[in-house]
């Protein structure tokens, strides 16, 4: 499967709930559900757990992604992901960034290939 970053630097083909939904696999959804409610403390359902990864327009986005700022201003920007941004790093992602450190790691790889 192709690599599939979002604009926050998530690695969606790398997440289960993605994952679940490209393969229509209900025992993944059943036990990322799970798993999720009890990491996140937030009652997920199997069925909840339906995504097409951020970059997509159309399709389903799970929970948050729907209402991210970051993957908003993404898609506004008409950028591949925020690596590709003349605002990188930006306040919205240096605050996304203070939760979770390791996707600017993924970002900055990007953006270090960039010309």
């Amino acid at each position: 499967m192709e690599k599939i970053i979002a604009y926050c630097g998530i690695t969606c083909s790398e997440c289960p709930a993605f994952i679940a939904t490209k393969n229509n696999d209900d025992a993944k959804r059943k036990e990322t559900a799970e798993l999720w409610s009890k990491k996140y403390n937030h009652d997920m359902k199997t069925e909840d757990i339906n995504c097409d990864g951020c970059l997509t327009e159309t399709g389903r986005i799970i929970g948050y992604g729907a209402f991210c700022e970051i993957r908003k201003c993404g898609q506004e920007r008409g950028v591949e992901n925020c690596a590709y941004c003349g605002d990188y790093a930006c306040e919205k992602l240096e605050k996304f960034f203070e939760m979770a450190p390791m996707f600017r790691d993924t970002l900055d790889e990007i953006k270090k290939g960039l010309p």
